[in-house]
């Protein structure tokens, strides 16, 4: 297994930790959880780069690193639902490109993350660590909103790009 898969495995455990560290509700765990937040999140902008100037991309990469990315996002947004933020659409919209990544997969085809998805996944990722920050109403409207734009409009770009697949479905 190649750098950037063990960094993908590795957001892929910290995701119970932040978790555990949420539930937890020591004092500080927001902050703690947080950190580990991004240090999960980082591992996604590194495995990236390194697998790209390295050459180490990899079909497991293709489909462990965006798996990774919801399962982490995923995890955020269910704690937001926890506590009164429910952020519906993003669950929806994540579980239709995991859906039609597996249409895909039947047929032989590996649907990597395309330019909209990173900026989705990257944008959620920073609007969830502020978030979990003390901070005004406005801007964590802003952020909900930020989520739910490029959400849709990722979700549309992958289900309009990859027509062919459900048409053949």
């Amino acid at each position: 297994m190649n750098l950037p898969n063990k960094l993908t495995m590795l957001r892929i455990l910290l995701i119970p930790v932040f978790m555990v560290v949420l539930y937890w509700d020591f004092p500080g765990a927001t902050w703690v959880a947080v950190a580990i937040f991004i240090i999960a999140s980082f591992t996604d902008l590194l495995d990236g780069k390194i697998a790209r100037k390295y050459n180490l991309v990899t079909d497991f990469g293709k489909f462990a690193d965006p798996l990774a990315d919801k399962m982490l996002v995923t995890a955020a947004l269910l704690w937001f639902v926890e506590i009164g933020q429910m952020l519906l659409i993003v669950l929806v919209r994540e579980f239709a490109v995991s859906g039609l990544r597996m249409i895909a997969s039947d047929k032989g085809r590996v649907i990597a993350a395309g330019w909209s998805g990173k900026v989705k996944t990257a944008s959620t990722m920073v609007c969830i660590v502020l978030m979990f920050l003390p901070i005004p109403g406005w801007l964590n409207t802003m952020c909900v909103a930020v989520i739910a734009i490029t959400t849709l409009y990722s979700g549309v770009e992958y289900f309009v790009l990859n027509r062919d697949i459900i048409a053949t479905a």
